[in-house]
């Protein structure tokens, strides 16, 4: 088992490697300037993502499809994958966790653009779209085939991603659940919360995307307001810490030996391999996963879709993942013993450092990580089964639907009795493994996606609606 373990270590290092990281990196950046900076569209985007638009194609709306790729973007990685992320690469990579958050605000546009603008419709009418559906539709040539090379990069995505919800979706955050549960409620045996979580999830996935968005609406602004309110007291019991924090966040960016006496973190490569490695994982910029649910929702066109749904990565790494790391760092600045307890391997786990730093702050600690990691691992869980389901879909037709579901909340029974940290490992690797295909259609497309850009955001077309046919794909 040693060595399976070794070699998942190995492909994860070799995967987030150099290369991983100027591919990821250099398409944030170089996909901000393309867009012309689309960053400083936030406040229109913010307007629109709770603005109704009932006329325009789709199934659900621009706030339910935000809110359900917000489900699937803000779970652990906010907060124990903050917390794994500094224990490696110490307190700097929460530095390149939010750096890769406001970069990757424009590959999050540039994905989603594209996606909408290829989706496609059912038998039934239902909206489809996603990386799958742009490599197929975009690339086409003469008598409007697909070349054999799009048609691969549709297929490497597609199962990808949907090895991938298995564990990003469903086993890491069920273990996240049961492990912060069980810590503090040690009475509970691992297979009673299996059990709760299994019918949980499948209450709500089973029916569909229309039924997870309706949930997800009501969920999401709720769990995320939440936290932000209880790690912003606990910022208030640590004022005289948080100044510092910010000071070693930024310090231990690229001196990593300069911070705690060099008791977390190894060297500049290391912050940023696990900084840019638990961003991708916290906000899923480049990954191609929120296009997905993007593509069914009700909207005029490409560009506005686009700009709603980079306000995700805006909450999600900008905002709840940099207010996480300020708590977990003013705290053991705070606490000195959580840093000894680092130096000398009782705290070697992500979910341990979070729990440590949030425990010490009395009363509201514990019980806001509890709620907070209860609430963003289920509704990932959610979020996630969608894009699953859509990639098998895409690969093996509706037959696979229910298979899948079925299977999907089995793994996550699975998570809960005893799946470790190696799933955390294993979700690294399909998560670069789903981004490649994404990120090169994505740059592929730069061109037409600024050339639209230009036209709809700059030029004040917003409102126009987009007159291109959807195709309706045959029944499979």
């Amino acid at each position: 088992m040693e060595a399976i373990v070794d070699f998942i270590n190995a492909v994860d290092a070799a995967v987030w490697g150099v290369p991983m990281l100027v591919l990821l990196l250099g398409a944030h950046i170089f996909l901000t300037f393309r867009t012309g900076f689309i960053q400083r569209k936030l406040p229109t985007a913010i307007k629109l993502s709770i603005t109704k638009d009932p006329d325009a194609p789709g199934d659900i709306s621009q706030f339910g499809a935000l809110c359900t790729a917000l489900s699937a973007t803000i779970g652990t990685g906010n907060i124990v994958g903050v917390g794994t992320a500094i224990l490696a690469g110490g307190p700097g990579a929460v530095f390149w966790m939010w750096l890769t958050g406001v970069f990757g605000i424009a590959t999050k546009y540039s994905e989603t653009f594209a996606a909408v603008k290829y989706r496609v419709k059912d038998h039934n009418g239902n909206m489809l779209g996603g990386a799958m559906y742009a490599w197929e539709r975009a690339f086409k040539g003469e008598g409007g085939r697909t070349p054999w090379w799009a048609k691969l990069g549709a297929v490497l995505f597609a199962a990808f991603a949907a090895i991938a919800s298995f564990g990003i979706g469903s086993a890491v955050q069920s273990s996240a659940m049961t492990e912060v549960i069980t810590t503090n409620i040690p009475a509970i045996p691992t297979w009673v919360c299996g059990i709760a979580i299994v019918i949980l999830v499948s209450l709500v996935v089973f029916g569909g995307v229309k039924v997870i968005s309706r949930v997800c609406e009501r969920l999401v602004p709720f769990m995320a307001i939440a936290y932000a309110l209880g790690c912003l007291v606990i910022l208030g019991m640590n004022a005289q810490w948080v100044i510092p924090a910010l000071e070693a966040i930024v310090v231990g960016a690229f001196n990593p030996q300069a911070v705690f006496g060099g008791a977390l973190g190894s060297t500049l490569i290391v912050a940023l391999q696990f900084g840019c490695a638990r961003g991708l994982f916290s906000n899923e910029s480049g990954l191609g996963s929120a296009p997905i649910v993007a593509s069914a929702a009700s909207t005029r066109n490409p560009a506005r879709q686009a700009l709603v749904s980079m306000t995700g990565t805006f909450w999600d790494t900008v905002i709840i993942c940099l207010l996480s790391g300020l708590v977990l760092v003013s705290t053991m600045l705070a606490n000195g013993d959580i840093v000894t307890g680092i130096s000398a391997e009782t705290i070697t786990k992500g979910a341990e450092l979070t729990s440590a730093a949030f425990g010490q702050i009395p009363v509201i600690g514990t019980p806001i990580l509890v709620l907070g990691m209860i609430l963003f691992a289920y509704s990932t869980i959610l979020g996630w089964s969608y894009y699953g389901n859509r990639c098998i879909t895409y690969l093996f037709g509706k037959r696979a639907i229910v298979p899948y579901q079925v299977l999907y909340v089995a793994i996550a029974f699975l998570g809960a009795i005893g799946i470790g940290d190696v799933v955390w490992t294993v979700s690294d690797i399909t998560n670069a493994l789903m981004a490649i295909p994404n990120i090169v259609m994505v740059l592929l497309l730069s061109g037409l996606i600024a050339r639209e850009t230009r036209h709809y955001v700059y030029e004040r077309h917003l409102d126009e609606q987009d007159e291109a046919p959807i195709p309706q794909l045959a029944d499979k």
